[in-house]
């Protein structure tokens, strides 16, 4: 199946803030957790902080949540429109020690170029579950990838 991906960080190079995957498909629960970010950039402090609208937990905590979460499906391509989206995505199936927590294979798809803007689109900008529900929404509608 097909999750459309977004994540927030700390600033562009930053840590990993919040992530969410959607389901192409509505019958298929998302994925969206957050993550402990006790020193946020101004910008971040401003914009996505107030938005989470979910509990932070510990880095290694989320990245067990999204494996568990993707395991059980046997084709996953994650979709973004962003490479740092992909990098945090990928990043969480690993344990941060060399090893996987994650023993199928997932596909990676990054988007061309293109005129999706999560700020006008999305319902709560800035919030990683909302910011993937508006690109997947803007895929089906654009007939995208």
């Amino acid at each position: 199946m097909r999750y459309f991906v977004d994540a927030e960080f700390n600033g562009f190079g930053g840590e990993l803030i919040a992530i969410a995957a959607v389901p192409e498909r509505d019958e298929v629960a998302p994925f969206y957790e957050a993550v402990d970010c006790p020193m946020p950039v101004p910008w971040v402090a401003a914009n996505v902080l107030p938005v989470l609208q979910t509990r932070q937990w510990p880095l290694a905590k989320v990245a067990q949540l999204f494996s568990d979460y993707l395991a059980s499906d046997t084709d996953a391509v994650l979709i973004a429109d962003w490479p740092e989206d992909i990098a945090h995505a990928a990043s969480l199936l690993t344990n941060r020690r060399g090893g996987r927590l994650i023993a199928r294979s997932v596909r990676f798809e990054l988007l061309g170029t293109c005129d999706f803007a999560s700020e006008q689109r999305s319902a709560v900008p800035h919030n990683a579950y909302y910011d993937a529900v508006a690109l997947r929404d803007w895929v089906a509608s654009a007939g995208a990838t």
